[in-house]
């Protein structure tokens, strides 16, 4: 194609935003890009550098097809996916890219559009989705997200893949045995925790070598993309968290053991600690650094660095405080003289109680300038802390949204909130505010509401969310016409159960059954662990059921598209687990009552156990809510060797069921999943209701402790067992999604 001259002219300028200094941005990924993701009409997309604004592009016609023009990678990026989306229609989808629906003759733009995003950086990632979501993923799945991510902006990935190789290369060069290092780590579905200090050791058997080195090529696959789409990957650093050999070999070293994390017993957590103010911290971590720079190449200046995350600090007083912050970050430029810690400020929220204002200010007063950081404000909308730190004391800091907690599917998020907030708190008086970002638990579900936040990102103002979702919604389902029913049904789900205004219940709503059975206290918890429902589910879920399925009954064709089945799935999915509160009440009512027999609290126990297993079977319609997906992808990393495919199974099960060896944070990282409603759950709840109707027979009280005694030991079982071998367990779907779902909704609806 021949381009302007002064388009040719300017095509070396610029920098990859935030990337490694001195190295030229190159548009190959974004070609590579369009190639991956509309081959067919990849040659009609050119694209330049430009000065301009920051983060901004120009889409506009040329002879040949569409130009984008843009001033980072980035950005030419999100300018291609503003025109897939609002010219051709099209979009990707995390349950796959939709973006080869494009016209064979692609729309003329007309006037050129221009877009430019609010902020500096979008963030993605917590560091325990690479637990709860990706531990398994393989390249083609990273390629994925990595794609969906550059389309939609993100220059700012998390990356902690292939972080225990560097480390282990560090432990050794200290002196350090592989007996000594096979202690510290943990196991492959909860190297988050031991990354953050919270666990040491692995309660499934040692973590495999294979696993180490795997990992580690992984990781240099994903690094590699990141750079090319643009995106400045935040890399590890050495924390100060050691294997508890460490101080018999360094006898004069500050060295500490951490608290307790979740009552887990002192052999797997109180994590061994060298404070960063001696010398040895620093050394550990320029050796660190060099070996990562070595093996990725020079692509990022930013580290991910989280010392207290849930774990109180040794001492309160502020100038330890400061003098911890103050060594880890000098360790940082040591080791990167242009080096910026990023961190999480989770702690400030969850252990709010220590993290006085004197406190916090003192911990972030220790790194000088405000440069030098980057601090996620977690949970903004809920509870955000920049407002009560005076924007983090000047430090840069992003608007984050945390969601899923630990992967719970649970349908819930606030538009309001996400698309308002982050607005607002970037012209707040004094604002240091940055960024934008996801930070989810587990990246699960819940779609509109991460599209939203990330095209809040490219809004100068708060999105019109009655057109946007529209919008939305056309794109996603991609069929003409679109059944009037389809929009309404994303309308209701919009204004309600995707607007939930109370804080006591945002980020996740679980459903009963994932609980451990128990007379008192499951209905209407609020917090982590929600099971409160925030709003009518005759008057939202029930109707955006009838919606879809109306809207199916209109055009069939909807049937084909995988979006569709995935949302009447999951619509018909969150009914049902509702549905189920109302069954425990009666069912823990009729067991109450003063005329309670064995038969009547039977007949309500007979509804609990029927709903999960229709549950079961829904879930079953669907690729994406299959526990057998989860553990066959664990479960190809052992290349085929049985005892490392057992061990992988266990840690893909521990962790949605026990979490932890004696189920120390039990049911946390829960999943709707068939093959868990029906092998686990069901078991839980049938045990349940056999014990109420005995106590019933025999005359005797109700004893929570045998309850929670018969549940831990089934969890034990369950955990320890093989997908494929017990009755019914399954590879793939079985049934049809929308002649399930029809039957559910008016079984239960």
């Amino acid at each position: 194609m021949a381009l302007p001259a002064r388009i040719l002219a300017l095509l070396s300028f610029g920098l990859i935003a935030g990337a490694a200094a001195g190295s030229m941005a190159s548009l190959d990924g974004i070609y590579a890009l369009a190639k991956r993701r509309v081959p067919t009409h990849a040659h009609f997309f050119s694209f330049s550098f430009s000065s301009g604004e920051p983060d901004s592009f120009v889409i506009s016609d040329v002879p040949q097809g569409i130009h984008v023009d843009c001033t980072t990678v980035s950005a030419c990026a999100r300018g291609l996916y503003t025109y897939l989306t609002q010219f051709g229609g099209t979009d990707i989808w995390w349950t796959g890219s939709r973006l080869t629906s494009l016209p064979i003759r692609l729309p003329k733009v007309g006037t050129p559009v221009k877009g430019q995003a609010i902020v500096p950086y979008r963030y993605h990632f917590n560091t325990v989705t690479f637990s709860y979501t990706t531990p398994f993923w393989i390249f083609d799945q990273w390629e994925f997200e990595l794609d969906w991510l550059a389309l939609r902006g993100v220059n700012l990935p998390l990356a902690w893949n292939g972080y225990e190789y560097i480390l282990s290369e560090t432990f050794r060069e200290v002196g350090l045995t592989d007996a000594d290092i096979a202690s510290f780590l943990s196991g492959p579905a909860f190297q988050a925790w031991n990354r953050f200090g919270n666990i040491q050791s692995s309660w499934g058997g040692d973590l495999p070598t294979a696993w180490i080195n795997d990992q580690f090529e992984l990781q240099k696959q994903i690094v590699k993309r990141m750079t090319e789409l643009g995106m400045t990957p935040v890399l590890p650093s050495f924390t100060g968290f050691v294997p508890r050999a460490l101080p018999s070999l360094y006898p004069n070293a500050s060295i500490i053991n951490g608290s307790q994390w979740a009552g887990f017993p002192t052999a797997l957590t109180n994590v061994t600690f060298l404070e960063p103010f001696d010398p040895l911290f620093t050394t550990m971590q320029k050796s660190f650094i060099s070996k990562q720079n070595e093996a990725y190449g020079n692509a990022s200046h930013i580290y991910t660095l989280d010392q207290y995350n849930e774990n109180e600090p040794f001492s309160g007083d502020p100038a330890y405080l400061a003098n911890i912050s103050a060594g880890t970050f000098a360790s940082l430029r040591a080791a990167d003289p242009d080096a910026v810690w990023l961190m999480q400020g989770w702690l400030f929220y969850a252990e709010e109680g220590f993290w006085t204002d004197d406190r916090v200010e003192a911990y972030l007063g220790g790194v000088p300038g405000n440069d030098s950081m980057l601090i996620l404000d977690l949970y903004s909308e809920a509870h955000p802390q920049w407002n009560r730190t005076a924007s983090y004391y000047g430090k840069q800091w992003i608007w984050c949204e945390l969601h899923g907690y630990g992967g719970n599917i649970g349908m819930e998020g606030n538009l309001d909130a996400i698309t308002q907030g982050p607005v607002a708190a970037l012209h707040a008086p004094g604002s240091s505010m940055k960024g934008m970002g996801l930070t989810m638990e587990g990246q699960e579900g819940d779609e509109l509401i991460y599209d939203a936040l990330l095209d809040q990102a490219w809004s100068p103002t708060p999105l019109d969310l009655t057109t946007y979702v529209d919008k939305w919604v056309a794109r996603r389902y991609l069929k003409s016409p679109l059944p009037s029913a389809a929009v309404d049904a994303w309308r209701v789900l919009a204004a309600t159960v995707y607007n939930n205004q109370d804080p006591g219940t945002q980020s996740t709503i679980k459903p009963i059954f994932e609980l451990t059975p128990s007379l008192t206290g499951r209905a209407n918890i609020t917090g982590v662990r929600s099971t409160a429902i925030p709003y009518d589910t005759n008057a939202t879920v029930l109707v955006a059921a009838h919606r879809l399925l109306q809207a199916h009954r209109q055009n069939p064709l909807l049937g084909s598209v995988p979006e569709f089945a995935y949302d009447v799935v999951d619509v018909t999915r969150q009914l049902l687990s509702n549905r189920f509160a109302d069954r425990y009440t009666a069912l823990v009512d009729a067991y109450n009552a003063t005329d309670a027999t064995p038969a009547s609290v039977s007949a309500a126990g007979e509804p609990v156990l029927a709903l999960l297993d229709d549950l079961d079977a829904l879930l079953a319609t669907n690729e994406h809510f299959l526990l057998s997906s989860w553990i066959s992808d664990a479960k190809r990393w052992a290349h085929g060797d049985a005892a490392y495919e057992r061990l992988l199974e266990y840690n893909a099960r521990n962790q949605i069921a026990l979490w932890g060896p004696d189920g120390e944070i039990n049911d946390y990282a829960s999943k709707s999943w068939a093959g868990v409603v029906g092998t686990y759950y069901k078991d839980r709840w049938a045990a349940f209701v056999d014990y109420l109707v005995e106590t019933k027979k025999n005359g005797t009280a109700y004893d929570d402790a045998v309850v929670q005694a018969k549940n831990l030991a089934i969890g034990m079982e369950w955990c320890n067992e093989t997908w494929g071998t017990g009755k019914g367990e399954t590879w793939g779907t079985v049934g049809n999604p929308f002649e399930v779902a029809q039957k559910l909704v008016k079984k239960w609806g």
